[in-house]
């Protein structure tokens, strides 16, 4: 490989980071990814970026889904993720004249399975809720609070400990999320989790803070600082496994339940896709899959003429 070539994967590397100012692990991602197709390009015996072909392209992407000695087979998934780090400098190259033709142009990732979230029962819910608060320490009043607000909300783990306290309006009961893209969205919020947060506002927060320097984040670690989303997560696994939820739990655990529980009552998939704060409706409507295979069950089971 010259070293012309991987000059011009470090040059798009520096544009992502700088001038796209991308985070630290989608930086590695793209990094590792493309150092895999550098290998790869060697072993072709590809040594400039005009020798590049949709051939060599493709190549590459069946080369991730059958994988070598030294690396497993990629799922559509991962192997996506790569080809779209390879498309994406193919084109910077021939937008910055780097070369004069774009051979990944046509590539296409692969088709993903679609997977459909894991929503959990509203027995399982509320066990973990109540599991949350059971020890009854400050710890717990802000861990049933936290929790409380995931679940009543559908906010993503990383909107519920961005909040302020400024964020939370107890007397409308409503929440300023800051979503992707910092976007904001106003949502309603219900009397379990605007009472959960008054008691661990009254009772819990005061002595989180005492801990620390001050800050305005709603939901304080035992130093008083800012909960973190790794800390959040394992909130929320430490309450599923003590409320004996035997159902991988995740940070979307709650959100999915929150939607799914919500198109299971009745509600409407464009208010759903408000409150989650989707771009696209497409991505709600993943969800009424969901509901549709319960009600599928349901009729199965409950119809004197669905079976047979």
């Amino acid at each position: 490989m010259t070293a012309d070539v991987t000059r011009a994967v470090r040059t798009y590397l520096d544009h992502l980071s700088v001038e796209r100012g991308l985070a630290d692990n989608t930086l590695t991602s793209y990094r590792r990814d493309l150092k895999r197709y550098l290998d790869f390009l060697a072993t072709q015996q590809v040594d400039d970026l005009g020798s590049v072909t949709e051939q060599v392209v493709t190549a590459f992407l069946s080369y991730l889904r059958d994988g070598d000695a030294d690396h497993p087979p990629l799922g559509a998934s991962s192997a996506a993720r790569t080809v779209v780090a390879v498309r994406g400098f193919h084109k910077f190259a021939l937008r910055d004249g780097l070369t004069t033709t774009d051979p990944a142009a046509a590539v296409r990732p692969p088709s993903q399975t679609k997977r459909l979230p894991k929503a959990l029962p509203l027995s399982d819910v509320e066990a973990i809720l109540e599991a949350a608060g059971a020890p009854g320490t400050v710890l717990a009043l802000r861990d049933r609070a936290l929790l409380e607000v995931l679940y009543g909300t559908g906010a993503r783990i990383s909107e519920a400990v961005g909040l302020d306290v400024d964020d939370l309006d107890l007397i409308d009961r409503t929440v300023l999320l800051r979503g992707k893209g910092s976007k904001e969205r106003l949502v309603p919020v219900g009397s379990y989790a605007c009472e959960a947060v008054e008691v661990y506002l009254t009772r819990g927060r005061p002595e989180l803070v005492s801990q620390g320097k001050g800050t305005p984040a709603l939901f304080l670690n035992a130093r008083g600082g800012r909960l973190s989303r790794q800390s959040a997560w394992s909130v929320l696994v430490k309450a599923a496994d003590r409320a004996g939820v035997s159902q991988d739990v995740s940070p979307h655990t709650l959100r999915h339940s929150f939607a799914t529980h919500l198109l299971d009552g009745g509600a409407d998939v464009r208010v759903v896709q408000e409150l989650l704060g989707h771009a696209s409706v497409t991505t709600t409507q993943v969800y009424t899959l969901v509901t549709v295979d319960s009600l599928r069950e349901v009729f199965a089971t409950a119809h004197p003429r669905a079976r047979g």
